[in-house]
């Protein structure tokens, strides 16, 4: 990717709620965190979900583009350098065996190895397992909708994770109930913290 390009990825950038990391109107909670707040404690997003980083996502993610996840992690990198998350161990948000098994590898994976290199993080992929083959949540219509998606989509039985501070790595970030979901199985087997940190956030 370009400097051209990279400089002109829409960024997400402050005013936020201080615990979904959704753009708002000031530092406070946003109503969603108000009514539905997430269980993990808190999610970043470094650009908004459109132009160029739409575009890349979407090739990395559909079109075998996998060389993408290297200059998309150093923009996540650079995010860190100036919003560090508390963190040890990087865990990507898994997909179903069928869907790796159609595409042929886990986008999210590429990106929190790449990340993990970048920031000497450890990578755990096999410690968050998906359970049920889910409908992609760009189909659902409503938040309650894509709670209801995928509650109990994911077990972990990595006992290593307990007291650890895990950062959740993923793509694209929307209500945060996917991310919501996998936080859960992580603070099941005793994760000390949880946050999560995805490439881009869809309004």
């Amino acid at each position: 990717m370009c400097s051209t390009c990279s400089g002109a990825a829409p960024r997400l950038r402050p005013l936020i709620c201080q615990h979904c990391g959704m753009p708002w109107s000031s530092s406070s909670l946003c109503n969603a965190c108000r009514s539905h707040p997430l269980k993990l404690d808190g999610l970043r997003s470094v650009f908004y979900f459109e132009g160029i980083i739409r575009q890349s996502i979407h090739l990395l993610k559909y079109d075998n583009l996998r060389a993408l996840a290297v200059p998309l992690a150093t923009l996540m990198r650079e995010y860190l350098d100036t919003a560090a998350l508390p963190g040890e161990i990087l865990v990507p948000v898994p997909l179903h065996k069928r869907r790796i098994k159609e595409r042929g590898y886990n986008q999210s994976a590429l990106l929190a190895r790449q990340l993990g290199r970048q920031v000497n993080l450890f990578v755990w992929e096999n410690s968050l397992v998906r359970l049920r083959d889910t409908p992609p949540q760009a189909r659902t219509t409503s938040a309650e909708e894509r709670r209801r998606n995928v509650a109990g989509a994911f077990v972990c039985a990595d006992l290593r994770l307990r007291g650890k501070k895990v950062i959740l790595i993923d793509d694209v970030a929307t209500t945060g109930a996917t991310i919501n979901a996998a936080a859960e199985a992580l603070w099941k087997v005793g994760a000390s913290s949880v946050w999560a940190l995805t490439l881009a956030r869809e309004i």
